[in-house]
């Protein structure tokens, strides 16, 4: 990485906004109290050190998990500044502390501290202090090593002091902090979560080396180490690692222009998917697309289609080929990096610079254009696939036809299995989709008529992740979900028809029950992904047990409720009855532990990470068993609530 002489100072660190509300309302600020929230503090201080890496000021960013229960984030940059800051009404404290005490200070707000940074859709460190015990800080820079610590979520304890001479040569900081037990459910770290974030930040800095270690009772302490030369080559690469590629190598082209850059890496595989798309402005997964996605596809379309028609591949009298058959099969990454990116949308996970889509736009006409004329083969076998995938794409057409006109036959168009419920809101409607006819007429007993909605399903649903569409429009079942959402499917999903805004998978709790579940979730990832992106989906928390106390019968959720409650009642003397499957209730106990608001418990479906998620269903759903005995050996030390 090229160092730059940009300065870096106190002058740099612009104040926004004071710290006071953080800990009465963490979830504004982290998105919950759960793990999701507890990660997040570490995100926010690999950030920071991944903001100097891509300034050229760092290559290296060391985390480890201590024994103590914090975490630990060393880098090699500058080092925070430690001068005092200029603006009068801070009352001469040092930049560092300005940093860590007062909420959005940074050098990332129109200063000169960075040109680009992922860090503008955080909100500073100074929230990971506010929610932590305990916070300390080491600082080397100017040739002294600084320290300084907080307490009790951010009071000052030591102030800004120099503690002797930095190593020689050494700059970058140390931030070490332990989260408050009295804020998150769980101040256990998920190493797996992390890994896989620190990996995808390492494909998206090529060169940049991430090491990881976890170094609590039990952990593996041996360093888990990411860098990659290629950078998003590598990225492609290992995502298609579970994929029959269509041609060896990888793609590539890259376009610099007036402050802005993209980059794209590509490659075609044999499978069925059009959402392979992932995209990331200044390191920042664009979960929802944007400017940057609309100008790659509209550039992609047209490139695949000029050539085809050049060649001969398509005949004069053929339609062009829809852009959701090129993309068929198609795994890519569009990385750009910008001076000031506009954030949008449901989850600020959209870009909105109009002149990155330009950028994008421009580059992808040119050069994949080069790309197609310098590797004629394997472009060839691009355009058949494409071809074979519009084929399959207007019968899945006509199957959609025939569907709709049996359904204005039959007059509404609702499975005839669907318990509707009477509001037309979204808002308040709730569909549980629920395994098996018994468990299903004990939920439409139990259900709240007005805004609750029961579709059964009849045993395992088609796996789409090894079908293309026209496949999976003939499964009945597929074919029920898509009618009751009312919103379409695959490139005609709208998710502002969905005629629900929570859709809860209400499966047993052992085997058949977990994979009914996760082949719902990869159709909804695969085919209905905004659902996903908007949150829209949920996993119902039957309990496990039952016990009685006195005259009451009280539900316990899984085995850590059950020691909790034992912990508390050492003297119980009644059994525990082990509630495995939806079926064994009465319509009562359902209602009152699984689907009544005021005392159910649901799991939230979210998608961090896309290109994660694409992984991790391609491994577990896709033809490649040794990778998914690979990935439930390695994951199988965090897997959580396993009933089986």
């Amino acid at each position: 990485m090229t160092q730059t002489t940009d300065s870096y100072g106190a002058k740099d660190i612009t104040v926004l906004e004071g710290l006071e509300a953080v800990r009465k309302r963490p979830g504004m600020y982290i998105g919950s109290t759960g793990l999701t929230g507890l990660h997040h503090l570490v995100y926010e201080v690999v950030d920071n050190a991944v903001d100097e890496a891509m300034a050229g000021h760092a290559s290296h960013i060391d985390v480890a998990l201590l024994p103590d229960g914090a975490c630990q984030v060393t880098d090699d940059g500058r080092g925070i500044p430690v001068d005092p800051h200029p603006d009068p009404k801070l009352k001469k404290m040092t930049a560092a502390e300005v940093v860590l005490t007062i909420l959005h200070a940074g050098g990332k707000f129109g200063g000169g501290g960075y040109k680009v940074s992922g860090g503008l859709h955080g909100v500073g460190v100074s929230v990971v202090n506010a929610l932590s015990v305990r916070v300390e800080v080491e600082i080397d820079r100017d040739g002294n090593h600084h320290y300084m610590d907080f307490l009790d979520g951010g009071k000052t304890h030591t102030k800004l002091e120099v503690r002797g001479r930095a190593p020689r040569g050494r700059t970058g900081t140390t931030v070490r902090f332990w989260p408050d037990p009295a804020i998150f459910e769980d101040t256990n770290f998920r190493a797996q979560t992390l890994l896989e974030r620190f990996q995808m930040m390492a494909f998206l800095n090529k060169g940049l080396e991430i090491r990881f270690r976890d170094l609590r009772p039990g952990g593996n302490p041996e360093p888990v180490t990411f860098r990659y030369a290629g950078g998003i080559v590598d990225f492609v690469r290992h995502l298609n690692t579970t994929k029959e590629a269509l041609f060896k190598k990888v793609g590539y082209y890259e376009q610099k222009e007036e402050g802005q850059e993209v980059e794209i890496a590509f490659q075609w595989n044999s499978g069925y998917n059009s959402d392979g798309i992932h995209s990331f402005a200044n390191g920042i997964a664009t979960i929802e697309g944007g400017m940057h996605e609309e100008g790659f596809k509209k550039a992609l379309t047209n490139v695949v289609n000029r050539y085809a028609r050049a060649k001969g591949l398509l005949k004069e009298k053929e339609d062009n080929l829809q852009g959701e058959d090129i993309r068929e099969g198609l795994t890519a990454i569009i990385s750009v990096r910008l001076a000031e990116p506009q954030f949008e949308g449901q989850t600020k996970g959209k870009l909105g610079n109009v002149s990155m889509r330009s950028l994008v736009e421009r580059a992808t006409n040119e050069l994949l254009g080069d790309w197609f004329e310098e590797n004629p083969t394997d472009a060839r076998k691009v355009v058949g696939k494409a071809t074979q995938a519009s084929r399959a794409r207007m019968a899945a057409r006509k199957a959609r036809e025939a569907t709709r006109r049996k359904s204005a036959l039959e007059g509404a168009g609702m499975p005839d299995k669907l318990k509707d419920c009477a509001t037309r809101n979204p808002d308040e409607g709730e569909l549980f989709i629920v395994e098996g006819d018994s468990a299903g007429g004990s939920a439409t007993q139990a259900r709240d008529p007005r805004t609750q909605a029961i579709l059964p399903i009849r045993g395992k649903i088609l796996n789409v992740e090894r079908a293309r569409i026209d496949q999976m429009l003939k499964n009945a079942e597929i074919q029920a979900l898509i009618s009751a959402i009312g919103a379409g499917v695959g490139e005609e999903f709208d998710v502002t028809k969905a005629r629900y805004h929570k859709i809860i998978l209400m499966c047993d709790a052992d085997v058949d029950g977990s994979h009914i579940r996760t082949l719902l979730l990869t159709f909804f990832f695969r085919q209905m992904r905004e659902l996903v992106e908007r949150e829209y989906v949920y996993i119902a928390q039957p309990p496990l047990f039952s016990t009685v106390v006195g005259k009451e019968k009280l539900y316990l959720k899984d085995d850590a409720a059950k020691s909790r409650f034992l912990d508390e009642h050492p003297n119980h003397k009644r059994e525990f009855q082990r509630l495995k499957g939806l079926g064994e209730m009465d319509y009562d106990e359902l209602g009152d532990t699984t689907m009544d608001r005021e005392r159910r418990t649901l799991l939230r479906v979210s998608v961090e990470q896309a290109a994660i998620a694409d992984e991790v269903f391609s491994t577990l759903m896709g033809d490649d068993v040794e990778a998914r005995k690979h990935f439930i050996q390695t994951n199988a030390k965090d897997v959580r609530f396993l009933d089986i």
